[in-house]
């Protein structure tokens, strides 16, 4: 079988920001978006953008994340708007104006998206999946953002429901086993790394979302401390009552949204 080509693709990556300084210039609907896929990665944006190009929905932002959200009711000045600033995300309908605020983003070497002029983005928005820390992301590359919407919706449909608390569970339990086994790398790495992985492939994902903090505990005594890899069942635990599985108005999608500050388990899809 012939090797899939390398290349033509984008690096898609879970990009940590959180306590960042992110700047947002625009504040319509694009505007709005970017600021909500923001918050989700727990960095600090400043707006800025005249009050009347602020739609409803931005406004509510600003409302509800006063620490958060420091907002400056004005254009962009210049240089001057970029001291100290993490990322840069423009939403504005002014063509030459944004491509003088990439242009002096790239001067600082600081990250830009600039909305709908894929040729001045570092990096691109995809269409997005949510669900607690899970986060399943779709790019097009920039070819066909309503293509990737209706991946997105496929890949909802595909669900269970059971997938976000599933990784929050599995997360826990990664934690305690590095409180018992710590160290970074080499063999005792490789070892949890291992047990993890063997743990994982042995459980159906819904046994996941039982675990509680006694049963994380009976499974690192008798499936760590063993060297085994015990069943559900064989801690105590049951599935006759599984967690509630979330609805599918829980499982939250990203019309656009970037992969940043995912936690745990992110699968990715490129056209």
């Amino acid at each position: 079988m012939a090797t899939q080509e390398l290349g033509g693709g984008s690096l898609l990556i879970a990009w940590q920001l959180k306590n960042k300084r992110v700047l947002v210039v625009g504040g319509g609907q694009v505007a709005s978006g970017r600021i909500e896929s923001i918050l989700v990665a727990d960095a600090n944006i400043i707006l800025i953008s005249p009050k009347d190009g602020l739609t409803s929905r931005t406004k509510l932002l600003l409302e509800e994340y006063p620490t958060r959200i420091t907002y400056k009711d004005r254009v962009f000045l210049g240089p001057e708007d970029l001291v100290d600033i993490d990322m840069v995300l423009t939403a504005i309908d002014d063509v030459e104006k944004s491509r003088e605020i990439y242009q002096l983003s790239r001067e600082a070497k600081i990250p830009i998206n600039v909305a709908d002029i894929p040729d001045a983005c570092d990096f691109y928005f995809g269409s997005q999946v949510r669900d607690g820390p899970l986060q399943i992301m779709i790019s097009t590359n920039g070819d066909s953002p309503r293509m990737a919407a209706m991946i997105r919706q496929r890949i909802e449909r595909c669900l269970s429901g059971y997938e976000g608390e599933a990784v929050k569970k599995a997360g826990a339990l990664r934690s305690k086993l590095k409180e018992r086994a710590p160290g970074v790398g080499g063999e005792v790495g490789k070892k949890r790394m291992r047990w993890m992985i063997d743990i994982c492939n042995a459980w159906e994902m819904e046994d996941f979302t039982v675990l509680d903090d006694e049963l994380i505990k009976r499974l690192l005594d008798e499936g760590w401390e063993k060297h085994r890899v015990p069943k559900l069942a064989d801690i105590g635990g049951s599935r006759d009552k599984p967690a509630i599985a979330a609805s599918p108005a829980t499982i939250v999608p990203y019309a656009v949204g970037a992969i940043v500050g995912a936690i745990g388990c992110a699968f990715a899809y490129r056209r």
